[in-house]
């Protein structure tokens, strides 16, 4: 068994007289010729014409006048009494009732198809999204914001939604579903 020391020097000339050789390999010019012909040739061209540089239009600060007055989306203060406005109506939905079926589609996907007449009053027929035709009237609720019908007619459903108000209240929102032809 031979020790390491003994190969390590065996490797080493070994490993220098390779990286002569590449080394040698590489510094020859032969078939080089027509390159640096090339290079030549180009740098001998005449140069072309350099665009003119686009002409900038100076920038033109914009000053924002209304930065002094009140944000549009702070809660409005009585002029001269410093405490905010009251809410105008105490609304809120009620989450203990049970949901009804089209209270699960955005108000958008439904359509007023129809609409018949009862002795107990007008009924519309609404379509949901997925094609199933609901019987509607005055009392039922309908649409994601617990929108309550109010009225229904020939040609419309009129509803009371009950949606956010951004400052943790809630306010109704009247809405209408018209009959599609």
């Amino acid at each position: 068994m031979q020790r390491p020391e003994h190969s390590i020097r065996l490797l080493r000339p070994l490993l220098l007289m390779l990286l002569l050789a590449a080394l040698g390999a590489c510094s020859g010019n032969e078939g080089m010729e027509d390159l640096q012909q090339y290079v030549i040739e180009v740098a001998l061209r005449p140069g072309g014409e350099v665009e003119p540089m686009p002409e900038f239009v100076p920038y033109e600060a914009f000053a924002y006048s209304a930065a002094s007055m009140r944000s549009p989306f702070d809660i409005p203060i009585l002029a001269g009494s410093g405490e905010a406005a009251a809410p105008v109506s105490i609304v809120q939905p009620d989450f203990e009732r049970p949901r009804e079926a089209l209270e699960e589609f955005a108000l958008g996907n439904l359509n007023m198809v129809g609409m018949m007449t009862r002795s107990a009053g007008t009924v519309a027929l609404v379509q949901d999204e997925n094609g199933k035709v609901h019987r509607v009237s005055r009392g039922n609720y309908m649409g994601r914001n617990h929108g309550r019908v109010v009225q229904v007619t020939a040609t419309e459903i009129e509803l009371i939604e009950i949606v956010p108000s951004g400052d943790g209240d809630w306010v109704e929102r009247p809405r209408t579903l018209t009959l599609q032809r």
